[in-house]
């Protein structure tokens, strides 16, 4: 009888089932559970997609907690008690104990804090060589954990009754493997009688190579792949990557012939190489045997047999989502993938703030010699991180020498950008502002506002002073809001200055996603950086987020970037155009404002309810014809017809999409009064915000720069 008692004990009460807590508010356990939830997704294990959607429709009572701690504690590898006395004991969970060789797996633990401390909460074990061994003197090291304490997780627990942490765990071989599982909050919080401690036999599945064949109009290439397993689990174990995979990418880059491991299952894989690409998804199944995924890639588009070369020049070895090594970053083989997996032609590598002294050994005043004759990457500055930064980020290309003269130290740089522009601009550089819309930002999807923009960031702000004294080659485009770029730009060249636009990605800051995203298409007169550059100077080029491309722009035969300016008289405008939507809405994109990411995109330019995006012809700003445009991916010729009244300069966009360089009409600087005007005031207005971050002994030489910005607007008034 009592044999029998117990036997329905241990039945209903069975060493896996954790305590539900009941005295804990839900307001920030359920807030607590949201990061959690998004520290999965970024480890790659995200919650199924109907597990979310509760959680989130969760009431916030009693009721709610109840439900939360049901939903969470499955995942559960391990529950930790932490008594009044701050005496730390566990026990197993019921989460399913499989790990894969070779690789990562995600698991939750549950705290119950009775104690309400607050210190770093630590997981080791002695099979994992980090904690000493009791009872045999040489532990086997077969495996490794830690705690995801990235944000949105922190290392300190909260001092809630009841939160869950993120632990991930390493298996270096298959089969069946035993670890012990160690929990300590500190010195003198262990339990007594081991009970911090808890013994748990895992299945380890054993892993096969899936090897790649990757071709591209029949040759060997290298593509981005998506992996995912039936659990939606991300393969390699997206947070625990090293170069040249990236952590804070879901995805990975791999070329013809390279290979990953992974356990028995069902997969799915999508892979592409840009937006010039069609993605394709495939399901496989894989054994314990070897395997080889064949990718055939397929275009919809290809710019580059027209001439059309595709670059991005702005991307970051080291910085923002980088920050794993702030002061180091990765290394050129690193980055010539990304650039190569995403059919990148041009890939300019800027040196910048975190990682300048160790990222500036890459500078060499030359393409880097990983560069071939289809890709070239070459590493360039951005000043940012200096003390000008406040006046806007510049992009300095086709640097020969990294460091200011006389100046050992970022930190000693001048303090306004003008003096670097004129640097730059002496050793042969094409110089422009990066991500030009921070700071501009305009309270409308519009552009030629009579509204000023604040002036209060690290975009193009100081461009309506700098563009006056002919030291701004271009401003970016693609990587913020189109109205806060196109806005000022618009102005200046209704003022009579003719800055170019250049495509970019500000990768991985603005973006992480991938490097691309923003692009520059150039028509090359020789196939090298050099000639790139010198395109994006002389505005033969469009800018696209690569779904969709206006080539071939040319007034009564002028090509864009090419020649004198084009006669008064009737217009004939003339344009290869294309775009690619789907079938129906993006709904990542649709319905958003021009503030919201992503801030360019073909689906933006979408006429409701059709499969079709608008083409304009842009005179002094004003849209005065529009044609509809088939997103079929298909090439259409397409033609204008205007009669201009005044000097004027003349572009083609897909707003929100892709935007040319213009192409100037007449003899006389184009010069729209109300443009002028708002140039004025916006001098005013950046002067107003940026002197008092300028080092005094430079103050003087600012303002007279701003003074005779000013005085040039004023002359073209009259």
């Amino acid at each position: 009888m009592p044999y029998r008692f117990l036997s329905l004990l241990m039945f209903t009460l069975r060493a896996d089932e954790l305590e539900i807590v009941t005295r804990v508010e839900a307001q920030p356990l359920l807030a607590q559970a949201a990061r959690v939830a998004q520290a999965l997704e970024l480890a790659g294990e995200p919650l199924p997609a109907a597990t979310l959607k509760e959680i989130e429709s969760l009431p916030h009572n009693a009721q709610g907690v109840e439900r939360l701690q049901k939903i969470l504690d499955a995942y559960c590898i391990a529950g930790i008690h932490i008594n009044p006395e701050a005496r730390v004991k566990v026990q197993q969970g019921p989460a399913a104990p499989r790990l894969v060789e070779q690789g990562w797996r995600t698991f939750l633990v549950k705290v119950h804090n009775e104690a309400g401390i607050t210190p770093i909460l630590q997981a080791t074990s002695p099979q994992a060589g980090n904690v000493y061994n009791r009872n045999i003197s040489v532990a086997r090291t077969w495996t490794d954990l830690s705690f995801f304490n990235k944000p949105p997780m922190r290392a300190f627990l909260s001092g809630l009754e009841v939160e869950y942490r993120v632990l991930q765990m390493y298996a270096r071989e298959a089969g069946k493997r035993e670890a012990k599982l160690v929990f300590d909050a500190g010195q003198g919080t262990q339990d007594l009688g081991f009970r911090n401690e808890v013994d748990i036999l895992f299945q380890v599945a054993p892993v096969a190579q899936l090897k790649f064949k990757v071709m591209d109009a029949g040759k060997p290439a290298i593509a981005s792949f998506l992996i995912r397993d039936a659990q939606g689990r991300v393969y390699p174990s997206q947070s625990k990557r090293i170069a040249p995979d990236f952590f804070f990418q879901k995805h990975i880059y791999r070329a013809d012939g390279e290979a990953v491991h992974l356990p028995p299952g069902k997969y799915t894989i999508e892979y592409s190489r840009g937006p010039e690409y069609r993605p394709v998804t495939k399901t496989i199944e894989m054994t314990s045997q070897a395997q080889t995924f064949e990718a055939t890639l397929e275009r919809w588009i290809d710019p580059s047999k027209s001439g059309w070369i595709s670059g991005d020049h702005h991307i970051h070895a080291a910085g923002c989502s980088h920050y794993e090594k702030p002061t180091e970053g990765v290394y050129p083989k690193d980055m010539i993938r990304h650039v190569m997996g995403e059919d990148i032609k041009i890939g300019s590598v800027l040196t910048w703030g975190p990682g300048w002294y160790f990222q500036k050994t890459f500078n060499e005043g030359k393409d880097n010699a990983l560069s071939n004759s289809d890709y070239r990457m070459r590493y360039d500055v951005e000043v940012s991180g200096h003390p000008s930064s406040h006046t806007g980020h510049l992009v300095l290309l086709g640097m020969k020498e990294t460091d200011y003269p006389g100046k050992q130290r970022i930190e000693d740089w001048p303090s306004w950008g003008m003096p670097i522009l004129k640097w730059a601009r002496s050793q042969g550089a094409i110089t422009g502002y990066a991500h030009t819309g921070w700071g501009l930002q305009i309270p409308k999807d519009e552009v030629l506002t009579k509204e000023l923009p604040p002036f209060d960031g690290i975009g193009a702000n100081e461009y309506v002073v700098a563009v006056t004294h002919g030291l701004v080659d271009f401003i970016s485009t693609v990587d913020t809001p189109w109205p806060w770029e196109l806005n000022v730009w618009y102005h200046t060249l209704n003022a009579g200055y003719r800055t170019r636009i250049s495509g970019e990605t500000d990768f991985p800051c603005i973006y992480d996603e991938r490097v691309g995203l923003g692009r520059s298409y150039v028509k090359q007169v020789k196939a090298d950086y050099a000639d790139w550059i010198q395109g994006v100077k002389e505005g033969r080029n469009y800018v696209s987020d690569g779904r969709s491309h206006l080539m071939d722009f040319a007034v009564n035969g002028r090509a864009v970037g090419k020649g004198p300016a084009v006669a008064m008289g009737p217009l004939q405008v003339t344009v290869n155009a294309a775009a690619m939507l789907g079938e129906t809405p993006d709904p990542v994109v649709k319905g958003k404002t021009a503030s919201e990411k992503p801030y360019w995109h073909v689906e933006r330019a979408r006429i409701a309810g059709t499969r079709k995006v608008p083409v304009e012809l842009i005179v002094n700003g004003v849209a005065v014809a529009k044609q509809e445009l088939e997103a079929d991916g298909k090439v259409r010729a397409l033609t204008f017809a205007y009669t201009p009244t005044e000097s004027s300069w003349v572009a083609l966009r897909i707003l929100g999409s892709s935007h040319t360089n213009p192409i100037w009409v007449g003899e006389g600087e184009v010069r729209v009064k109300d443009s002028i005007d708002w140039c004025i005031r916006a001098v005013q207005k950046c002067k107003e915000q940026k002197i008092g971050r300028v080092r005094l002994e430079e103050q003087g030489e600012m303002l007279n720069a701003y003074d005779a910005a000013l005085r040039e607007y004023r002359r073209r008034v009259n």
